[in-house]
């Protein structure tokens, strides 16, 4: 049954999508069944672009690239079946090559078209006539276009094209033309209605439902200037910003509203526990773990991050935090991404703290059997255990604490903002304190850890020459082997990282052990191995050992070294392929060199690259500063997922805003949220409780 006019004018926001179509169908369902349930779930499927559409022109004026509107007539058409799509011996799907000729020239157009339904083939087969619409590509010298969308000409009739080719996303296999029709069939009163259901047209400047029209085409092509265009997605952003600031703030407020166990702080056994340590604390650590103390002295959670470069000494301030919880007879769990740190950060804690009476450590790894860890998890249980170190494992309902005070999280960028609340949800009120050797921007802060207390070390210890970075080109590869060589003849220690453990059949990557056989050879006499994630626990841990004790010169391996392998006599990194890693990936690689009193040199051995990728590498020769370097890789890689859940609750909505594109929107915003909680908390405060209630936050705190 049709909509009436009525119904969609009167839409609002809320309205059922059922109401909004002629009839329903599967299609309707797979929307749907996609989250895409009412007109604002509607509104926010975005296309995919939405671009003016030209006028028709003729063929002389055909350019790669721009998109082509033109007509003429069929001088030559072959379909044939698309290789190997057979349905019961039959062939389902074609391919076709048109010529086209335009009506008033000679001039030729080529078009071709791949996997054509059956009804898509027919019709095209009875065309003579035909508009076709997009864009042209080179291929072998001649310029075509590939799939254009092609309509008959019928009495010089073409279709009711508009002013706009709008496309959108297919959507759990429902296509993006029936979505197109639904909101092109929609009055242009619907959209009115289209307000914030937070209020933000007052703060924003712009009216969220004008934003709307513009995104969707829905206005005259002449009305919408790439100004106009431009303060709609901004607009989009400002509401998708606003959301996610409410979510901190109530994620925020209803933590600390938690009771949290009172760690009282012994400034006598504080500075007794500094005197077990073989250096003196810097300035930065030393105000580190007082701001730490303080927090888990209020009575409610504290939320923490401790942020720093590589080497700043993180882990130490972590310990010295965690050891008057244990001496008042709390549990705290420290979290690492892989066994291999977890397994680093328990000799550490052994051998700088193991004298202390009250410190009763374990190691809970995912490669432990049953045997091992039923023991420790039964200690854990009953308190015996009260400091445990481990990786995903602790995540498992098996792990059981019983009085856990402090939870310690490790390379925060590896997990998501859900793991940290499950951990901390192991204990009633947990402490909760993250430690980040990927330096967090401003920008980013806002955006995702806004709920987060922030202390930043920026110090390194003394004694340190710093690590040059240099990209090792193709023309400079002798010299760079020379050069390690030499490093090796002077007693110093390296690492070569590769991406892969084996050869790759798709992919032409050099590889850990083909270059392990190489480099054995090469760099004899002197001892070689190599590690990777694949190999057995007591493999690992064997290797390991003999390269910190001297015995293993050169280590070949993955991005297993990334954390956890302390070694200050290891002076040089080549990592190879550094266009397939992360900036801020490189950035804590080439921080294993350089711990000690030697200068660490870190080769990025690019080959052959394109300019691009080789300018993008250029950041980590021009600095070390891990802020920099965070910078340059966000804008690269983009933000992933805030929030470790779908932001809007459908799996179908593509984010507009982009803390680093919008970073001046995003500042105003906060500005914005934080007035309306301080000024107007009557206004505020229900906005809390009714995102709370109906995105479900207090269920994941």
């Amino acid at each position: 049954m049709r909509s009436s006019p009525s119904t969609t004018s009167n839409a609002t926001p809320e309205t059922p999508l059922a109401q909004l179509v002629p009839r329903a169908g599967a299609h309707l369902e797979g929307l749907e069944a996609a989250g895409v349930r009412t007109f604002e779930d509607l509104a926010w499927l975005l296309p995919l672009r939405a671009v003016p559409l030209p006028r028709v022109r003729p063929f002389r004026d055909i350019r790669p690239g721009d998109l082509f509107l033109g007509q003429g007539k069929v001088l030559h058409r072959e379909i044939k079946p698309a290789f190997g799509r057979r349905t019961k011996g039959r062939f389902l799907l074609h391919n076709a090559y048109f010529v086209v000729q335009e009506e008033s020239g000679s001039s030729t157009c080529a078009l071709r078209f791949f996997n054509l339904y059956p009804n898509q083939r027919k019709a095209m087969e009875a065309w003579d006539r035909i508009w076709f619409l997009g864009t042209p590509q080179e291929w072998r010298g001649q310029v075509q276009l590939v799939n254009p969308k092609v309509y008959p000409l019928l009495d010089d009739v073409g279709p009711a094209l508009g002013d706009w080719l709008v496309e959108y996303p297919t959507v759990n296999k429902v296509p993006g033309a029936y979505t197109h029709k639904i909101i092109a069939s929609l009055p242009s009163a619907a959209w009115s209605q289209l307000g914030s259901a937070f209020g933000t047209d007052d703060t924003a400047g712009e009216k969220l439902s004008d934003a709307f029209r513009v995104m969707h085409a829905r206005l005259p092509a002449s009305e919408v200037t790439p100004e106009r265009r431009r303060r709609a997605e901004e607009r989009l952003a400002y509401e998708e910003f606003f959301v996610d600031q409410l979510k901190i703030a109530t994620r925020r407020r209803f933590i600390k509203r938690k009771a949290a166990p009172y760690i009282a702080v012994d400034q006598q056994a504080l500075e007794a526990f500094k005197r077990l340590l073989p250096f003196t604390l810097t300035a930065d650590q030393d105000k580190a773990v007082t701001e730490i103390l303080a927090d888990m002295n209020t009575g409610h959670p504290m939320m923490r991050m401790v942020q720093g470069d590589v080497g700043c000494g993180k882990t130490v301030v972590a310990m010295l935090a965690a050891l008057p919880v244990l001496k008042a007879g709390k549990q705290v769990v420290l979290m690492c991404p892989t066994e291999t740190l977890a397994r680093q950060h328990a000799a550490t804690l052994a051998a700088t703290f193991g004298i202390l009476p009250f410190l009763r450590p374990a190691l809970l790894l995912g490669s432990m059997k049953v045997k091992e860890k039923t023991p420790i998890l039964k200690a854990l249980a009953d308190g015996s255990v009260n400091f445990v170190i481990g990786t995903h494992a602790l995540f498992q309902d098996t792990v059981i604490f019983r009085d856990l005070a402090l939870a310690i999280i490790d390379e925060q960028h590896k997990f998501g903002v859900q793991q940290r609340l499950d951990l901390t949800a192991k204990g009633a009120g947990t402490h909760c304190l993250i430690m980040s050797a990927t330096p967090i921007p401003r920008t980013l802060a806002l955006a995702q850890y806004g709920d987060l207390d922030f202390t930043t070390i920026k110090t390194l210890p003394g004694g340190r020459k710093g690590i040059k970075t240099r990209i090792v080109e193709k023309p400079n590869y002798p010299k760079y082997v020379d050069f390690l060589r030499q490093r090796l003849e002077l007693g110093d220690q390296g690492y070569f990282v590769f991406p892969a453990i084996d050869e790759s059949e798709t992919l032409e990557l050099q590889n850990v052990k083909d270059s392990f056989e190489k480099y054995r050879l090469v760099l004899a006499p002197h001892a070689v191995a190599m590690l990777h994630g694949k190999m057995k626990a007591e493999e690992k841990d064997a290797v390991i050992r003999d390269f910190t004790a001297g015995k293993i010169r050169v280590l070949i391996s993955t991005t297993v070294i990334e954390v956890g392998i302390n070694v200050p006599n290891a002076a040089f990194m080549a990592v190879y392929h550094p266009e397939r890693f992360g900036l801020s990936s490189l950035h804590q690689l080439r921080g294993r060199v350089g711990r000690g009193d030697k200068p660490g040199f870190c080769f990025l051995v690019a080959g052959d690259l394109h300019p691009a990728a080789l300018e993008r590498l250029r950041i980590l020769e021009e600095t070390t500063d891990g802020f920099a370097v965070a910078e340059a890789d966000l804008q690269n890689r983009g933000e992933g997922d805030l929030f470790g859940v779908d932001q809007s609750g459908s799996v179908v909505r593509r984010r507009v805003a982009d803390h680093q594109k919008h970073a001046a929107v995003l500042e105003k915003v906060y500005r914005d949220v934080r007035e309306l909680q301080q000024q107007h908390p009557e206004k505020f405060d229900p906005l809390l409780l009714r995102l709370a209630r109906d995105q479900k936050i207090l269920d994941t705190i």
